[in-house]
């Protein structure tokens, strides 16, 4: 597994000044006005790489890019990275050899932002290390536990109640009423009846639009008569006889006829 692992570049910063720090007499922290700021001991390039779970810093030559020194961090932060009680810009590292001899040695950026960048680097780095045990954990776990069976059993069966079909006590379901708008409507319930709806009242537009007649005054004089009498009396007069006197076709069929040696013919009109 680590043959297949691959080295990824965190961080480079192009400046970076190298010092060499007296030995810590006290547990008290570091302090960078102990150092000889003004007279770096080296001045090259830092990478901060990782590889697997453990990051390197590398301080190199730069221009040619040789190795000067590099210090392997398995935790941050941890003793193998270090911050100075009176700066942001310092830090502590422990460099070590490929005999297994260590050092310690101070850093420094000029700039602000890189001592922020580095700094950024390797929290971000610890912190995917921790989300990775993390996870790998509980995928051990998860393999130790029992494992659910959940198929069925020689001869289980289930059940399933679906809709309009036979129910367990093998009635049949009752099948919904559909109105006319196809929308599904329930039953009424037993011995119920259904009501029938009301008819509604007469709109005001309707009696707006009803026109009642203006009432007929009454004469006294004869001569005027009432209308409605007059649309009447032509029933009344058929069923009265009419007299000969009254007859309005008498003189047609009193007249002399033109046509001579002719029978005078019976009427064939009807009175009215």
């Amino acid at each position: 597994a680590a043959e297949l692992e691959y080295e990824s570049v965190l961080c480079v910063k192009p400046d970076v000044n190298v010092y060499r720090i007296p030995p810590r007499t006290s547990n008290r922290g570091y302090r960078a006005s102990d150092w000889k700021l003004d007279h770096p001991d080296w001045t090259g390039r830092l990478r901060v790489t990782s590889k697997g779970k453990t990051a390197y810093i590398k301080l190199e030559d730069k221009v040619s890019g040789e190795l000067f020194a590099q210090a392997p961090i398995d935790q941050y932060p941890g003793i193998a990275v270090e911050t100075v009680a009176d700066s942001s810009r310092y830090f502590v590292i422990r460099i070590q050899d490929g005999t297994g001899r260590s050092a310690f040695i101070g850093i420094g950026f000029t700039d602000r932002g890189d001592a922020f960048d580095f700094n950024v680097s390797l929290q971000d780095h610890f912190k995917w290390v921790k989300q990775e045990t993390e996870i790998s954990k509980e995928s051990q776990e998860a393999d130790t536990r029992p494992k659910l069976d959940l198929g069925f059993k020689e001869g289980q069966t289930i059940k399933l109640n679906i809709g309009n079909m036979t129910s367990k006590k093998g009635g049949a379901a009752k099948p919904r009423v559909s109105g006319s708008g196809g929308l599904s409507l329930l039953p009424p319930p037993p011995g119920g009846k259904i009501a029938v709806p009301p008819i509604p009242p007469p709109s005001s537009t309707a009696i707006a639009n009803h026109v009642t007649p203006p009432p007929v005054q009454k004469s006294s004089n004869a001569s005027s008569a009432d209308i409605l009498l007059d649309l009447d009396a032509p029933a009344a007069a058929s069923k009265a006889p009419v007299s000969a006197t009254t007859d309005l076709w008498g003189d047609f069929s009193t007249a002399p006829s033109a046509v001579p040696n002719q029978a005078p013919q019976q009427s064939n009109w009807v009175q009215f």
